[in-house]
């Protein structure tokens, strides 16, 4: 049985994460792991220093029974381990996603400096470096509105087609329509400003979910072309869906260096799950991986879409 991974914080366990977890290794049928670190005590005095870790241990003992329990009462049938690690939280976590179909953890609301460089910062590396699809939950998803809907982000990368290809089968098993998004920033010249810009976007985004109708015939695809920013847009576009779902890894539009500043702010911002979902996935054994497995090839158009 394949894992879903779940990043226990022993300061401050997220229960929309957790929740977001457990329904959704039920809805995959995975096995959920749970793992909590104990980080490395540094620039301790040497007295102080078994003190210090022992009491770091003690915490990490009691987040994780605490989170058995809450797993327990949520769904007491689900399938489900526990680890306790030595080690840096991000670097544990790493490690163990190279097993996993995916990871789920969440987040503090930290500023972006704290995310970058506390020791116990897990977000941005997890994001940035993890081989599956990562799911950061600051905030529970809407399923109060209807009808549910997931939206992804689209630029015309590869990571951008990833993206697409999970979020399809998320919808699938949903039951919720997706609603795919192409954010156009706005031009520094107006002349570029031009209706044959639009049609082409337009004509590249379709060509971006082309055959994912006829392969999820359940999925209804929804496509716009906006203009603005990206963060912006797509936060704007995401605030009462299920899930926020972007590609990363490599070059592309949404990705920059290792952890673009469109993902970023998205982390940040968005007022829903975030999914991140890199290329070249290694392996074959899970769901990601037979998605891409799967990919339809694009259909042939006598043209852009309608619009």
């Amino acid at each position: 049985m394949n894992d879903l991974l779940f990043g226990v914080d022993p300061a401050e366990v997220s229960v929309p994460a957790l929740v977001w977890a457990v329904d959704e290794a039920d809805r995959r049928r995975l096995r959920l792991r749970l793992v909590v670190a104990v980080p490395p005590v540094h620039d301790r005095l040497r007295y102080d220093a078994l003190g210090h870790r022992t009491a770091l241990r003690i915490r990490a003992e009691s987040a994780l029974a605490d989170v058995e329990e809450l797993v327990r009462r949520l769904h007491g049938t689900l399938p489900t381990t526990s680890e306790l690690v030595d080690g840096a939280p991000a670097t544990v976590l790493l490690a163990r996603a190279v097993e996993a179909d995916l990871v789920v953890v969440g987040s503090r609301r930290r500023g972006r400096a704290a995310e970058l460089l506390g020791e116990s910062s897990v977000v941005v590396p997890l994001t940035a470096r993890a081989p599956c699809p990562v799911v950061v939950v600051r905030a529970p998803e809407h399923t109060e509105v209807h009808p549910p809907t997931l939206v992804v982000g689209v630029d015309g990368s590869e990571q951008s087609r990833e993206a697409v290809a999970f979020a399809v089968r998320e919808a699938s098993l949903r039951e919720a329509r997706l609603r795919a998004i192409w954010v156009w920033p706005r031009p520094v010249l107006a002349r570029e400003d031009s209706e044959a810009g639009l049609a082409e976007r337009r004509r590249l985004l379709a060509e971006s979910v082309a055959g994912w109708s006829d392969h999820h015939p359940d999925v209804r695809i929804l496509q716009d072309v906006v203009r603005g920013h990206p963060v912006g847009q797509l936060v704007l576009a995401a605030r009462e869906s299920l899930a926020l779902v972007v590609g990363r890894t490599g070059r592309g539009g949404y990705t920059g260096m290792r952890l673009g500043s469109t993902v970023h702010g998205l982390l940040h911002h968005a007022d829903c799950p975030v999914i991140t979902v890199p290329s070249g996935t290694p392996g074959d054994g899970g769901d990601h991986a037979r998605g891409r497995a799967e990919r339809p090839r694009p259909v042939e158009s006598d043209g852009p879409p309608p619009g």
